[in-house]
């Protein structure tokens, strides 16, 4: 029995809007510390969306709390308490330690959109899961660009109107989630808590391959699109180049991975979610290595068509590697594991973005990058393996 027509667009619709909130700190940084007179980094300010997802996630996990919950009443409810962390960017007399909590919280409730919107997709599809995750993580990706299209698109207003703009988008898809989107036709709730079913998990092979080409995939991914705007920059500078839009071509790099992951799900259904999924880590990997070579040498339109082509393959993997999650575990824990999974996940996104961090003050710019690959190389091992 194939679900209604809604159910699909609506939850990717729903988790457009609510992942808005992800880069909304990173699409008006600049204008925003201006402003309020304050220095902080934008791996800080990332890593503290970063940090407060894992934190909620990992809770998320323990307490079991989309198996044992209606994942749609839990959407809505962290999309509305996320829209108003979120706010908290505006606050008058806001400085360095109220804007970095206000990140931290965002981020802690939007463990409750990210995996649960694939937690409410696994339970409706079964077969061609990787397809629909296809969409739902090409929504996340355009969510996540957003900001910088709306900072581009709004040059001349006041960066506040970003940020609003992105909560009551939040709580937009929240509304939409609850009130068009029951509980799925293959939703089996757990009927007990159970405080070691996120580890336990880790004890099936195959969920163990899923996860680690995961882990190496997020190794590279959240640290690319935060210094997508640097590697902007970094080639402005190299090349004496007057003028780029860097707003619009960081949301055009990192919006193309919405069609990837769509892509990549098309073509996995018909060369196999794994295989597809490899392919793709291959690929971002090989990006990495060359990007000393882009930044050196590439003209400029060279060099952005070698962004756009690293914007699809770093994420292309993405929905795949949930697809190989989800089909791995029992019904009654699919949304634990996905949400441990994601947990684990973004947790390394901090090790790597403070490493690029710390390694700025060592290593020329130009070789930043080619750190990243580390990532791809650790998932790949793992995905050969017979």
């Amino acid at each position: 029995m194939k679900p209604p027509k809604h159910i699909l667009p609506v939850i990717v619709i729903a988790q457009f809007f609510c992942t808005s909130l992800w880069f909304a700190g990173n699409g008006v940084l600049n204008s925003l510390l201006a402003e309020k007179g304050i220095a902080i980094s934008v791996g800080t300010v990332t890593a503290s969306v970063q940090f407060g997802f894992i934190i909620g996630t990992l809770l998320f996990a323990i307490l079991t709390i989309t198996d044992r919950f209606s994942p749609s009443k839990v959407f809505l409810v962290c999309a509305a308490l996320g829209a108003l962390c979120n706010l908290g960017m505006v606050w008058k007399t806001s400085g360095s330690e109220l804007l970095l909590a206000s990140r931290f919280t965002t981020g802690f409730f939007l463990a409750g959109i990210y995996p649960v919107g694939m937690k409410i997709a696994a339970d409706y599809f079964d077969k061609g899961l990787g397809k629909s995750l296809g969409y739902l993580v090409g929504a996340l990706v355009v969510g996540t660009a957003l900001p910088h299209f709306l900072k581009w698109l709004t040059a001349l207003l006041p960066w506040q109107y970003v940020i609003f703009s992105t909560s009551f988008l939040a709580v937009v898809g929240g509304i939409l989630m609850v009130s068009l989107v029951p509980d799925g036709p293959f939703r089996k709730s757990s009927q007990h808590l159970d405080l070691m079913a996120c580890f336990s998990i880790f004890k099936k092979k195959d969920f163990r391959v899923a996860a680690f080409g995961y882990f190496g995939h997020m190794w590279e991914l959240y640290t690319f699109w935060a210094f997508v705007p640097i590697l902007l920059r970094l080639f402005m500078e190299f090349h004496k180049i007057p003028e780029l839009s860097i707003a619009f071509w960081s949301f055009c790099v990192i919006a193309i991975g919405g069609l990837a992951c769509v892509l990549g799900g098309y073509i996995s259904q018909n060369h196999g979610v794994k295989r597809t999924a490899r392919s793709a880590l291959l690929l971002s990997g090989l990006c990495c290595l060359l990007s000393p070579l882009a930044l050196l040498y590439a003209p400029l339109p060279l060099f952005l068509i070698f962004l756009l082509f690293w914007g699809m393959v770093v994420i292309m993997d993405s929905p795949l590697f949930s697809t190989l999650v989800a089909q791995s575990t029992p019904q009654t824990i699919k949304g634990t594991a996905l949400t441990i999974t994601n947990c684990i996940g973004f947790a390394i996104t901090i090790v790597s973005l403070q490493l690029i961090q710390l390694l700025q003050g060592i290593l020329p710019d130009v070789f930043l990058f080619m750190v990243l690959a580390l990532g791809p190389t650790f998932g790949l091992i793992g995905l050969f393996r017979k």
